[in-house]
């Protein structure tokens, strides 16, 4: 199918795209790498008046050190990310996940923004951010203001975002000394949306009890869903294959509530979850116990 008719406008300056943000409403939205955008424009399940092109923007373009942590704008390419050292220094959690969003030739055009922005329940991008304890900044043509990764996502491709407002600056923390991180997802083949996937931090102390801990999964439920309790079980203690295994069922029985579809059944993604969430607690615990003995 075509998209319907829309008026295109390739602003040079975050202004320039604010404005014009503020002059169509609701009814612009910003176009960035397009690999969503489009396609639910051609099947028409997005009919918006105007498209606003920020590839013409240089300021969205860079990755940065500052904040605590690593700075992307909004508009950094996902491959520029993966190819970069300090991407991998500073936020290695960020760098190790890249790889899995779908295939090279989207990640040479996805952008850090245009996925956080986009909220779709499936994708890495806000599950890690949400593990990350990352803060965008977003502007409107009159004012700016910061989101917490953990306000930001609201529900079903939903954020707290404003129809007149953009997504700037994505900033990701450094992790705290002695921690260990970790990502994986299942997936029918390398490059599909994944069934289940899962972000862990464990942060250990020199007694080697865990001093705090973040489990997060993707494709599970309305956005990036936080795994509290299975998280909170751990503080404290060792962790032990056991104490990994009652964290993982804990957050697969108790803390997500899968909907199915024609890829996987709720009881099949229960499954992935528990499993997924049971490697990566297990990688994100030996690589915090390697820290903490270096």
């Amino acid at each position: 199918m075509k998209p319907a008719v829309f008026d295109y406008h390739a602003p040079r300056t975050v202004d320039e795209a604010l404005g014009l943000l503020a002059q169509y409403g609701g009814d612009a939205k910003p176009l960035a790498g397009g690999q969503s955008l489009v396609p639910t424009m051609n099947f028409r399940l997005a009919q918006p008046a105007a498209l606003v092109d920020l590839n013409g923007i240089d300021e969205l373009f860079y990755l940065r050190q500052g904040e605590g942590g690593l700075r992307c704008g909004a508009m950094t390419r996902q491959r520029s990310v993966e190819n970069s050292t300090l991407a991998q220094r500073l936020s290695p959690l960020l760098h190790e996940a890249m790889p899995h969003i779908a295939h090279t030739q989207i990640r040479n055009r996805g952008t850090i923004g245009g996925s956080l922005a986009h909220a779709d329940p499936a994708a890495e991008l806000p599950a890690l951010a949400l593990a990350l304890d990352a803060r965008f900044y977003v502007r409107s043509l009159t004012d700016g203001r910061w989101i917490a990764a953990r306000d930001y996502y609201t529900g079903l491709f939903t954020t707290a975002m404003q129809p007149e407002e953009m997504l700037v600056e994505a900033v990701f923390p450094a992790l705290p000394a002695g921690s260990g991180w970790a990502f994986d997802e299942v997936a029918r083949q390398h490059g599909n949306y994944a069934l289940c996937g899962a972000a862990a931090i464990i942060t250990q102390g020199e007694d080697g009890l865990v001093k705090n801990a973040k489990l997060v999964f993707l494709s599970v439920g309305e956005g990036p869903v936080e795994a509290f309790q299975a998280a909170n079980m751990l503080v404290g203690e060792r962790p032990t294959p056991e104490a990994v295994r009652a964290a993982a069922d804990t957050a697969a029985t108790q803390e997500i509530d899968p909907v199915g579809d024609i890829h996987a059944g709720p009881a099949f993604r229960r499954h992935l979850a528990r499993v997924v969430a049971q490697r990566v607690l297990t990688r994100a615990a030996a690589r915090a116990s390697a820290e903490v003995s270096v």
